[in-house]
Formats: C-alpha cells, structure tokens, sequence
C-alpha cells in the first residue's frame, strides 16, 4: 500500500480525488433520479422513462471530445463554470418541465455535463510520476466503481421517502457541488515540462489518432459494453429463478470484487496489458450464465469483477501516455465517449440474445464482446506502419511513452504494453 500512500501525499490529490467522487456519484445516479422522476412524478412508463435517459445518455456520448477539445483550448475553469451553470439550470427546471421539453433538455443537459471523469484522468496524469501512474489510474477506477455503488442505491432510497422532483435536485445539487469543487482546486492539467510543449500548440489529429490509440480506445468502448450485458444479464436470470430482489445483492458482490481488482492490480510492481486484462475479463464472464440462483451467481461473478477495474484503469494509463499534452483533453474525452457508448450497446446486445435464447446466453453475449475487443485492439496494436516524419507532438508522445515503460536504468526505446 506504500505506492497508494506516495499518490494520496501528492499535494492536492486527496482533495481532487474526493471532490471528484462526489461528482462522479451524482453522475452515475442522474440516469435513475430521471428515471423515477418521469415514472413516479409524471406516472408515464418506464418506455418513456428510458427515452429520457437514452437522449441525456447520447448527449453525454457526444459531448466527450468536444469538452475535451474546449478545455485544452480555453481552459479548465472557463469549461466548469460553463457546464455547471447549464447543469443548475437544467435540475431546476426538471419538475416544471413536460414530457417533451424534459427529452430536449435531458439531451442539452448531457452535451454540457460536468466533465468529472475526463478532468480527473487528465489531473492525474499531469500530477504523478510515472512510478505512481499505475497506482493512482487504479484509484481512480475503484473510485469509479464506488460511484457506481454508492450513487443509483441512494437515489432510490430517497425516493422511496421524497417526491421524485426533489431526489432531482439533490442529484444536481451534488453534481454542481463537485463541479465547482473541481473549479476551484483548479488541478494542473499538464506537467511542468508540458507547458511548454503544450503552448507550441495543437497537433493534427493525425498525428497522435494513431493505430495504437485506436486501439485503446476499442478496448475501452469493449470493456463497458462488456459491463452493460452484465447487469442485464444479472437480472434476467434472477428474473427467470423468480429471485430479482437479489439482484442488488449480485451487483454488489461484483463491484466489491472490482474494488478489491483494482486496489490489488495497482499495487503490482509490473503492469499487464490492456488486451490480455479484458481478454481474460470476456473469457471469465462468459461461464457464468452456467449459474441460475443468486447464491451460485455471487460466485460466478467475483472473477469478472476482479478484473474490471485492472482493465479500466490500464486504459486510462494508457490514453495518458499516447496523447500529446495539447490534446489531451481531447483524446480523454474520446475515451469518456467511447466508454458511453459500450453501455449504451451493451444492454440491448445482450437483450437480443437473451430474447433468441437463455438469460445465460447474456453472459455469453457480453464476454464475446469483450473477447472480440480484446483481440481487435491486440491487432491494431502490433500494427506498425512505415517510418513516419517524427513532429513534435509524436517526439513528444514517444518520449512519454519510453520513460513511462522501460524500468530502471534500461534504455528507453521498448515498445509499450497496451
């Protein structure tokens, strides 16, 4: 644990890291607070409820590069104090709203989200060391995985005891609270040495979208529709055994799992590749629709969940090290964007085939997908294309690169995992 004491002692991480969860919570729990808002507070269906959270969901999938590119061209705090002025008005208007108008502003509302996560990862990068990396992306994945924990579980208890139009506003209040949290720490973007590299200006696009990133970010958009089969999958087999009120329980037990992945993974003196981490995710998911009780399913998924926030946490390592610092709000946004849309498509892949089959054929569904991205972004990373005229930026990147992987007092010209 010496390495998570070394990044929680960097000045200012602490307070980023705890700020950020608060946001990040409010975030994972807006889908559900909007979902029981139209079903409770409007008595529509859950149909309608969905479409709300489809377009908020698209908008947020959108907007990824886009924030990405506005911060790396006017900064941190101009975006923040944007975004969370478009997100104050948007949850206090969400009980005057209709059906109809809600659907526009859930989509606006998404398109100017808090940029939490991006900002974090960004942070982190520009405030560690290459030897603390690994341990603080692993922090930053569990945080992500305790959001996911703590925020839709709270929603709907709060629901069960206030009006629906009030949860809203406790969502969005948390979301504007860590929004401006993150605005006034004001954390570094990019290191010292990056300043200067950064005020050279922008690269082409080109010139760092490279085969290899391109790569990640396949992964990154395999691992989370990997993640959404999962859950649909939970609880159409609960659904089948007539046991869905533990369906809580089963998700539970895999972000505890994930929890425990990450803290151990970021302890590890060496780094696995981004693709065997998902392969071997997709290849332990896929067994467990051999499980068809809450009982054997707790089981069955503490392997996946063990190794869902490893492989989260090496994308985001890996995005850091291939982006040059003038794009690197950019290519994380690409990352947020990519990872929304695998949940986006994971659920309905996964409905499909439990529909043609057995809830376990969700299972099944969602470790192929997986699997596939795993081997995909394995191929596009040993790619290699013909010498190329070294700029700047891609000097730049694969300097970051070399430092970052080759240990101590080796040269520096290995080629990275991914």
């Amino acid at each position: 644990m010496t390495g998570y004491r070394q990044v929680l002692a960097v000045p200012g991480m602490a307070s980023l890291l705890g700020v950020s969860f608060l946001a990040r919570t409010a975030i994972t729990a807006d889908v559900m607070a909007l979902t029981l808002y139209v079903v409770l507070g409007l008595d529509m269906s859950y149909a309608a409820a969905g479409g709300v959270a489809a377009t908020l969901t698209a908008g947020m999938a959108l907007a990824g590069p886009l924030l990405g590119r506005a911060i790396d061209r006017r900064g941190l705090r101009t975006v923040l104090l944007a975004t969370v002025s478009v997100q104050v008005a948007f949850w206090l208007s969400v009980p005057a709203l209709p059906y109809g108008a809600l659907l526009g502003a859930a989509f606006a509302a998404g398109l100017l989200m808090v940029p939490t996560q991006p900002v974090t990862r960004q942070a982190i990068a520009a405030m560690t060391t290459a030897g603390q990396r690994r341990a603080a992306f692993a922090l930053e994945s569990v945080q992500g995985e305790l959001s996911y924990l703590v925020g839709p579980a709270v929603v709907i208890l709060c629901a069960a005891n206030m009006p629906p139009g009030v949860v809203a506003w406790g969502v969005g209040a948390m979301i504007v609270a860590g929004g401006a949290g993150i605005a006034l720490l004001d954390p570094p973007l990019r290191a010292e040495g990056e300043v200067e590299a950064g005020a050279a200006g922008r690269p082409p696009r080109r010139e760092w979208l490279s085969t290899d990133m391109v790569a990640v970010l396949v992964m990154a958009f395999g691992i989370t529709t990997l993640l959404g089969g999962i859950d649909l999958a939970i609880v159409a087999t609960l659904e089948e055994a007539g046991q869905v009120s533990w369906a809580a329980l089963v998700v539970a037990v895999l972000g505890v799992a994930s929890v425990a992945g990450g803290l151990t993974y970021g302890s590890l003196s060496r780094p696995l590749p981004t693709w065997l981490l998902l392969g071997l995710l997709g290849l332990v998911t896929i067994p467990v629709g051999l499980a068809h009780d809450w009982p054997w399913l707790c089981v069955a998924v503490v392997a996946s969940g063990l190794l869902t926030a490893p492989t989260l946490s090496t994308v985001a390592d890996a995005v850091s090290r291939l982006a040059p610092a003038g794009v690197r709000g950019e290519a994380t946004g690409l990352q947020s964007s990519a990872q929304s849309a695998g949940f986006a498509l994971g659920s309905p892949l996964a409905g499909v085939v439990i529909d043609v089959s057995a809830p376990g054929g969700g299972f099944v569904a969602a470790g192929l997908a997986g699997f596939a991205a795993a081997a995909t972004g394995y191929l596009l990373s040993r790619r290699r294309p013909g010498p190329r005229l070294l700029t700047p930026s891609r000097r730049e990147s694969a300097e970051r690169v070399a430092t970052q992987s080759a240990p101590p007092g080796a040269p520096c010209g290995a080629q990275p995992d991914k």
